[in-house]
C-alpha cells in the first residue's frame, strides 16, 4: 500500500487528506442526524400537555429550546405565543432557518471535496503522461520500463480521486435528502402546535 502512495506521487498527499476528512464528516453527520436527536417522539405530546396544565414557564421553555433542534423551533413559537399566530409563525420560521444551518454544517465541505478529488486525480494523469512525453523525448519508446513511473502515477492519482469523490457524493446527497425530510417534519410538527395554541385544533 505504502508503494502504491509513493508510486502516486506528491498528489496523494491531498487526496489521502480529503479522504480523512471525508470520512470524519460523514461519521459525525450520521452520528448528529439521527432522528431521535432531531425530533424527539412524542416531544410535541409532552409540550401541549404542560401548556394545558399551565406548566410552559420561561425555565420550561429554556430547556425545551435547548433539549433538542425540533425543541428550539417549538420553543421559539411558544415565546411569541401571546402575540398572535402570525408571529409565531414568523418566529417559528426563523428559528427554523437556524437550525436547517446547523443541520447542514459539514455538508459544503462534503460536497467540495466530492467536486475537487477528481480533479486532483485528473491533475495526476496529467503530470504522470507530461513525465511520459518527457521520458520519450529523453530516451524513446524502447524501453517500457522507463515510461512505467508517469503512467502509474497518472493511473493511481486518477482511481485514488475517483475512489474519495464516489462515496463523497453519495454521502452528500443521502446527507441532503435526510435533512430535507427532517425540515419537513419540524415544520409539521409546528403547524400542529401553532394551530392547537390558537384553538383550530384539539
Amino acid at each position: 500500500m505504502l508503494e502504491i502512495l509513493e508510486q502516486g506521487g506528491w498528489l496523494m498527499l491531498p487526496i489521502i487528506t480529503c479522504s480523512v476528512v471525508s470520512l470524519a464528516i460523514i461519521a459525525e453527520r450520521f452520528w448528529s442526524l439521527g432522528s431521535e436527536k432531531i425530533l424527539p417522539n412524542q416531544l410535541l405530546t409532552s409540550v401541549w400537555k404542560m401548556h394545558k396544565a399551565g406548566h410552559l414557564d420561561k425555565n420550561k421553555v429554556q430547556t425545551l429550546a435547548q433539549s433538542s433542534p425540533l425543541g428550539r423551533v417549538l420553543a421559539a413559537g411558544i415565546s411569541n405565543a401571546a402575540h398572535g399566530r402570525e408571529i409565531m409563525k414568523e418566529s417559528v420560521e426563523e428559528a427554523g432557518r437556524q437550525v436547517v444551518h446547523e443541520l447542514e454544517r459539514f455538508l459544503n465541505t462534503l460536497g467540495t471535496i466530492a467536486s475537487i478529488t477528481p480533479l486532483l486525480g485528473l491533475l495526476g494523469t496529467v503530470l504522470g503522461m507530461i513525465d511520459v512525453f518527457a521520458a520519450i523525448v529523453s530516451h524513446g519508446v524502447g524501453d517500457p520500463s522507463v515510461l512505467a513511473g508517469g503512467i502509474s502515477q497518472a493511473l493511481i492519482t486518477t482511481a485514488s480521486g475517483l475512489t474519495v469523490a464516489i462515496p463523497s457524493l453519495m454521502f452528500y446527497r443521502y446527507f441532503t435528502g435526510r435533512i430535507d425530510g427532517l425540515v419537513i417534519k419540524m415544520e409539521d410538527e409546528a403547524v400542529k402546535m401553532i394551530e392547537m395554541m390558537h384553538g383550530d385544533r384539539e
